[in-house]
């Protein structure tokens, strides 16, 4: 191969800009980003970035001894991908050739339809997103985050801690019954209360009131609550409209096999946008966590310069972690279909365990509250026996 682009900035692909090298590639490659940043971390967007403890200097992920020797095209939108052509085109009107292409074009917030242009709504993904929301926060205030996931937990504990009024609301009976399952979910959702943050469970939103700015939230069981500042975190969607009528096929994301490769070839896909075949379950799944967007991109590599001839080692379990009031939180594997979650070390009153989660008997998962060493140890057991 003469040229690789690598569409997108970020984590995931500045990973797999780095393994193009490590394996060995010399020939010219091409990073294109949306942003006008260099690639920088996101987890900290909503902790300690937001509360202004870290600087975003301190979000740099290249390091000095990065020499990858790439061309940096930023702030260029991809438009869409001519296979015929093999050139990923912007919407600038220019065109990058490329024989082999690295899709890794990351997700969006959802947004609440008609509340574009209201003052005081924010989403959370971007590092621009983080400057707008910081600046609000700093205004004080009522804060309200809609959705109980994970991003929505974690800004609502930074605006805790920052001394400001939080309420969240959670469409759902339970937050967070999704990746951990309603028994777990409902323990790790227990922090707000521990806090003094008021958790509204099981109703909707209806929209949001004020002329030029936010002034309340409004949901459909007929109740209203104030607002100054409004954060939604209701999920992403993979950034994936460019790639229609490229040939790619297209299914919550990109749909690829086991180890990145899309439909065309030539083309592999990494990241947030990526819908991975999981052999283990026989299943596709987008992994949307930080850990997949560094250690995947070098499988896709991989089949990418071998052109699939080589055979994709098991993924690892997916892992991630949360911070939310001083507690961290860590989790490995798939709850779904677990049949049983069992508290084998530590106290859930005490918000410090370590729960296993079973099907079948056998282990599928590990979460973790308040026991990184016990955790690390069991992650490291649960993945040795997934390999």
């Amino acid at each position: 191969m003469r040229t690789v682009a690598v569409v997108g900035a970020s984590l995931a692909g500045l990973s797999a800009a780095r393994s193009l090298r490590k394996r060995g590639y010399d020939g010219r490659l091409v990073i294109v980003g949306d942003e006008p940043h260099r690639p920088y971390d996101r987890p900290p967007l909503s902790k300690g970035f937001l509360a202004g403890a870290i600087g975003e200097a301190d979000l740099a992920l290249e390091t000095d001894d990065d020499d990858l020797g790439a061309e940096w095209v930023l702030g260029a939108r991809a438009a869409g991908l001519d296979r015929a052509e093999r050139a990923v085109r912007l919407a600038d009107g220019r065109a990058i050739r490329a024989d082999g292409v690295v899709i890794a074009t990351g997700a969006a917030a959802r947004t609440l339809p008609g509340t574009e242009g209201l003052a005081g709504v924010h989403v959370l993904r971007t590092l621009d997103d983080a400057r707008a929301l910081r600046d609000d926060l700093a205004r004080g205030g009522r804060v309200v985050v809609i959705g109980g996931g994970f991003v929505g937990a974690e800004v609502a504990s930074t605006a805790y801690a920052l001394g400001l009024d939080v309420t969240v609301i959670e469409a759902a009976p339970t937050p967070l019954a999704g990746p951990l399952g309603a028994d777990m979910g409902a323990v790790v959702s227990a922090l707000h209360a521990d806090h003094g943050v008021r958790l509204l469970c099981g109703v909707g939103v209806k929209g949001l009131s004020g002329e030029r700015r936010v002034d309340a939230v409004l949901l459909e069981d007929g109740r209203t609550v104030p607002a100054d500042v409004v954060v939604v975190g209701i999920g992403a969607r993979p950034c994936v409209e460019w790639l229609q009528g490229s040939g790619v096929a297209l299914d919550n994301g990109v749909k690829c096999g086991a180890d990145g490769r899309t439909s065309v070839a030539g083309v592999v896909a990494v990241g947030d946008c990526a819908n991975w075949y999981d052999p283990q379950t026989g299943l596709h799944r987008r992994v949307e966590h930080w850990t997949g967007a560094l250690e995947r991109p070098d499988a896709a590599v991989a089949a990418l310069l071998a052109h699939g001839a080589v055979e994709p080692a098991a993924p690892r379990p997916p892992y991630f972690w949360s911070d939310q009031y001083g507690v961290k939180i860590q989790f490995v594997g798939h709850a779904a279909g677990a049949d049983s979650v069992t508290v084998e070390e530590g106290s859930v009153d005490g918000r410090s365990f370590l729960a296993v989660y079973r099907k079948g008997g056998r282990e599928v998962a590990v979460l973790g509250m308040n026991q990184p060493r016990l955790f690390t140890r069991r992650r490291k057991q649960f993945a040795a026996a997934a390999a």
